[in-house]
């Protein structure tokens, strides 16, 4: 909970600012938005007025950094910089634009067919819905069920704009949450907690990995099963401009939709996001250097490929993910760099660019150092 002290700070702060500069409760009545309606793009106003300001006054300048110092103690900095993050998010991206984002993914073909019969039927219902007819009562929320590093979030970001260039979401901005976000330490709290972050999703999209994680102590924990009672509610109150997405191991999340009665029949979509394939990782490790301006040659990527097939044997399926392919890229990277860093006279751009295959590690090393979570 977001402590009251620092709310009232901010309010006699603003007090003296508006006093300063004459400005008619100006600052006050932004301050009172951010924290009696919890309204976060008031923040960045407010920041973004005290930095604008020409006022060379030092008595204003104090009052500034105080105000700018209550707001990050008050929001904190993550929270901070994931509003700038959610106004940096374009809204002239066009339908056409994002579902060739969401194609150009490496593999997940099955998961790409899903959303799009979904997009492609909320579209139409949002058609309906224009010319006064009747629309499916079926939610946005939707369960992403797959293991670690198999895209889950780059989807669940891609198709809140999606939505939102459908005019299904009025913002289509992303928040991702955890158990910390959901749950709190002291009686009373947990609700309040829920709402406010449902306050700051509304009009997008809120992702919950390790959605399980809410209730993992089913017996004893009772804030875990208050956040979820809230949660509940919050999935139909909220269900015309709102998309819950949560995410975990199958497994694990078929617990989670166990634990509340009311919770599953909330969801109407579930998407298994299957682990890659051995064709595909390497198809990751290419697609992960050609964004990054760099070209690997035919004997490098039959090492790499050696590379995964050992990996996959002496591992458990679990590490064959996105987020493998993206550490190995690194190791890679930096063995490249000592090489060159190595070898004498000026480095061309046709060296900076290649990996050759003496950049990629044994295939016995395939376990060692590139295995992090």
């Amino acid at each position: 909970m977001r402590p009251e002290e620092y709310r009232s700070k901010l309010i006699e702060e603003s007090k003296k600012l508006d006093l300063i500069l004459k400005s008619n409760k100006k600052f006050e009545k932004i301050v009172l938005e951010i924290v009696d309606e919890q309204n976060d793009k008031a923040a960045l106003i407010l920041i973004s007025q005290l930095g604008n300001s020409n006022n060379n006054h030092s008595s204003f300048y104090n009052e500034q950094k105080k105000i700018v110092e209550l707001l990050y103690l008050y929001f904190g900095s993550k929270e901070i910089e994931e509003m700038y993050q959610n106004i940096k998010i374009s809204s002239n991206n066009s339908f056409e634009e994002l579902k060739e984002k969401l194609n150009e993914l490496v593999g997940l073909s099955s998961v790409k067919n899903q959303v799009n019969d979904l997009i492609v039927f909320n579209k139409i219902q949002k058609l309906r819905e224009n010319e006064g007819l009747k629309k499916t009562p079926k939610t946005l929320h939707m369960a992403f069920l797959g293991n670690p590093g198999t895209a889950k979030t780059t989807v669940a970001r891609i198709v809140g704009k999606m939505y939102k260039s459908l005019g299904l979401l009025s913002k289509g901005h992303f928040i991702e949450a955890s158990r910390t976000d959901l749950v709190a330490e002291y009686q009373g709290q947990t609700a309040i907690k829920v709402q406010k972050l449902i306050n700051r999703a509304k009009g997008g999209v809120l992702f919950i990995d390790e959605a399980y994680s809410i209730t993992e102590n089913e017996k004893s924990d009772s804030y875990g099963k208050e956040s979820l009672t809230e949660l509940t509610k919050a999935l139909e109150d909220y269900r015309e401009d709102l998309v819950v997405i949560v995410a975990g191991y199958p497994n694990l999340m078929n617990v989670f939709f166990e634990s509340n009665p009311g919770l599953k029949s909330r969801f109407n979509t579930f998407i298994d996001f299957p682990d890659y394939t051995l064709s595909e990782l390497v198809d990751i490790f290419i697609f992960e250097c050609r964004n990054n301006d760099y070209i690997p040659t035919e004997k490098a990527i039959l090492k790499v490929r050696d590379w995964f097939v050992n990996v996959i044997d002496e591992n458990d399926i679990k590490f064959t993910n996105g987020r493998l392919v993206r550490n190995f890229f690194d190791d890679v990277i930096i063995s490249q760099s000592k090489r060159l860093a190595a070898e004498k006279g000026n480095i061309t751009k046709e060296q900076l660019i290649k990996i050759l295959a003496s950049d990629i590690p044994d295939a016995k090393m395939g376990s060692i150092g590139t295995l992090r979570n």
